[in-house]
């Protein structure tokens, strides 16, 4: 603790003064342009990764960047998406996985975690991915921990798009959506190209997108 309050008194005394008009615009309003929703894993920081600033991304962080189906109970993370899109306007929704990610370990391992009833709970909107990846022949546990984080992104974006303010927003064409997955030992990014659901190179193929393209009844 004492290296973390010691990190805030230098960002007050050496980092805050010399950005002091951002935060002075930033004080009163924010509009960031993408809401980013990645992992609570503390390797991966998305502000970092991407280079943003204060301001620009609206974070959601949970165990395996998950984002329920909206359902009649909405949670914490419902109401973020929702805030994010039909208040604060973003034009981009990203879901991001990481390389080594501990949520899909214990879905990929199928791990014991009875004693840890919440996490349990929580994984269960990662259902669908789990039951995709163990139809699949896996050549090694690394192999079949790849696949998972793979499958995990592509079942987040379908959940994520039960979400009324999203469906209004790719219906609307205010609204694109983005599959990554970061690696943390080569700070490489994949991204989804979701009519293949293939995952390449961001650096390559920076125009990616996991936008499902709408049928001709939906453009009627």
């Amino acid at each position: 603790m004492k290296e973390i309050i010691e990190g805030f008194l230098k960002f007050q005394r050496d980092v805050f003064p010399e950005r002091a008009a951002l935060f002075k615009k930033l004080a009163t309003s924010q509009s960031p342009t993408a809401l980013f929703v990645t992992c609570s894993d503390s390797r991966f920081v998305p502000e970092m990764v991407t280079q943003r600033e204060p301001g620009d991304i609206f974070v959601i962080r949970n165990a395996g960047n998950i984002v329920p189906s909206y359902g009649g109970e909405p949670g914490g993370v419902s109401a973020t998406v929702e805030y994010a899109v039909a208040v604060l306007g973003v034009t981009d929704i990203v879901i991001c996985g990481h390389s080594d990610c501990g949520a899909m370990t214990a879905i990929a391992t199928h791990k014991d975690i009875k004693h840890l009833p919440a996490v349990a709970g929580w994984l269960r909107h990662a259902d669908a991915a789990a039951a995709i990846n163990d139809a699949h022949e896996h050549a090694s546990p690394a192999e079949a921990l790849d696949s998972m984080v793979r499958e995990n992104v592509i079942a987040q974006i379908t959940n994520i798009r039960t979400h009324p303010s999203v469906a209004l927003g790719l219906t609307n064409g205010t609204l694109n959506l983005h599959g990554w997955i970061y690696d943390i030992e080569t700070g490489s990014m994949l991204a989804l190209n979701w009519e293949s659901r293939c995952f390449v190179p961001l650096s390559e193929f920076s125009e990616t997108c996991a936008t499902p393209a709408m049928s001709p009844d939906r453009l009627r």
